[in-house]
């Protein structure tokens, strides 16, 4: 059996705390704050506070960690309504982690109803009340959210917050996107902290139209997607020429069973192969508009 790993609060700008991951080498949050991060990248670009105002809501959060985004989004239905039911489903890898975000006390600055709520989905996976109803499901996201779309739930709003895609590539296919479009409404919408070129035109190859939402914490914004372009911010053109190197090559799992180094060197071998332009010439036209981190 895997030595499950230990998670140790480490405090952001904003107050909040996040954790760090050895697995994946990175935190689940950047240091300018995990709360701020739930609120600004996640519930204002979704609109949830408007689309609390028509009940029932359906949330999909994937990647669920220490739990901020749900409970920024209950937090903030619940003080536009707090008769607005909602649907909430929740997929986690590691069950740990929710766990010790609950042992830790992470989530304290919110409600207590809301603290209570996630510390049972935590613990016993669901929760039920006459206007919640939420599950937690375990493990590898690609295989959890089958057992959604299956389901036949539709998402109002989608929280995407998997780590970066150079050390998840598995969560940031054409594929896994694909089938994250199937469980999102017509109306709905996703949003993400990523502007990579390959997050952007898995998005796009999923059948979801795209837009910018305001940086946080960084130069580089997020993106928001829907099948509709009506409501979304315009890319910039500096973005829609990202789109057309070879940075903007996608990941691809066509089983949705890969490992990491599979789809990595996949995507690479499509690069070299690829007739766009190459992402160096590209920079040097643009780099100082341009965190580098988001050419990825």
């Amino acid at each position: 059996m895997e030595k499950q790993e230990q998670f140790t609060p480490q405090h952001t700008a904003d107050g909040s705390y996040t954790f760090y991951s050895t697995e994946f080498g990175e935190s689940f949050h950047s240091q300018f704050g995990a709360k701020q991060e739930a609120e600004l990248k996640f519930v204002e670009p979704l609109n949830l506070r408007q689309r609390a105002q028509h009940s029932p809501l359906f949330l999909l959060d994937i990647c669920y960690g220490l739990g901020y985004n749900s409970a920024a989004a209950l937090t903030a239905i619940w003080e536009t309504n707090p008769d607005c039911q909602v649907e909430l489903m929740a997929l986690e890898l590691d069950e740990t982690v929710p766990k010790s975000s609950i042992a830790h006390h992470v989530l304290e600055s919110y409600p207590a109803e809301i603290v209570e709520i996630l510390a049972q989905l935590a613990t016993t996976h669901s929760f039920q009340s006459d206007r919640l109803n939420a599950k937690l499901l375990l493990g590898d996201a690609r295989t959890t959210l089958q057992q959604v779309q299956s389901s036949g739930f539709k998402a109002d709003a989608v929280f995407l917050d998997p780590f970066s895609p150079p050390v998840c590539p598995q969560l940031w296919t054409v594929e896994f996107l694909s089938l994250v479009a199937q469980c999102l409404k017509p109306d709905g919408n996703l949003a993400t902290y990523s502007c990579s070129a390959t997050v952007r035109s898995a998005l796009l190859a999923a059948g979801l139209t795209i837009g910018s939402t305001s940086p946080v914490g960084r130069r580089t914004p997020g993106t928001i997607a829907g099948f509709s372009s009506a409501a979304l911010p315009s890319l910039s053109t500096s973005e829609l020429e990202h789109l057309q190197t070879r940075a903007a090559v996608p990941y691809r799992d066509l089983s949705l069973n890969d490992n990491a180094e599979s789809i990595i060197q996949r995507r690479q071998q499509e690069q070299q192969s690829s007739t766009l332009e190459p992402t160096s010439q590209w920079k040097k036209r643009t780099l100082p508009m341009l965190d580098e981190n988001s050419i990825n």
